[in-house]
């Protein structure tokens, strides 16, 4: 097993601070999403402060998923750097493949949000300047991309919870440098 000490040291064996930077922007982005996210919904209807935030949520909703595609875009032409030789076959496949769900869910938030707000007479404002829409008036769909929203909401802070236990298990426990590969 290799000493975190020697991960802070190898370069190789460390994301890049581009890469640093997109993971913490988007890992801030999602946890003020989700929280505002939960928040804006208990605020009464037809109130200044429920546009107020409904709006934020939906700027800042944009700005997420910006930074997310920019982030797999990135990830695609700069290939992640190698995982211990002492991780077990079964465990590496997990972690390739649990970023590939969180990343499919981090997509999919915003764009059933995005959606949500097309088929309403709001739309989406990003921080002010209005967006396309990609639907017209209909409650049915708003209501179904609503739920589908809410839903994958749900199946996101799951996998933020197994990503940060899997996180800290690597620093914690097996002490392997996997966690120090993403810190600044």
């Amino acid at each position: 097993m290799s000493a975190p000490t020697d991960i802070m040291h190898d370069r190789s064996a460390r994301y890049s601070l581009p890469a640093v930077v997109l993971h913490w922007v988007i890992a801030l982005l999602i946890i003020g999403m989700i929280t505002l996210g939960y928040y804006m919904i208990n605020v009464p209807k037809g109130t200044p402060d429920r546009g107020f935030y409904f709006n934020l949520h939906k700027s800042f909703g944009v700005l997420a998923g910006i930074v997310i595609l920019l982030s797999i875009g990135r990830r695609l032409r700069h290939a992640a750097p190698p995982l211990p030789a002492s991780m077990p076959a079964w465990e590496v496949r997990a972690a390739h493949w649990g970023h590939r769900v969180l990343y499919f869910f981090m997509v999919l938030e915003p764009t059933t949000g995005y959606l949500t707000s097309s088929f309403n007479k709001y739309g989406v404002r990003f921080f002010g300047v209005a967006l396309p829409h990609w639907g017209w008036e209909d409650k049915q769909l708003r209501e179904l991309f609503a739920g589908i929203h809410y839903l994958v909401a749900a199946v996101l802070v799951a996998l933020i919870v197994i990503h940060v236990l899997a996180a800290f298990k690597h620093l914690l426990v097996d002490r392997d440098g996997v966690f120090q590969r993403m810190m600044p």
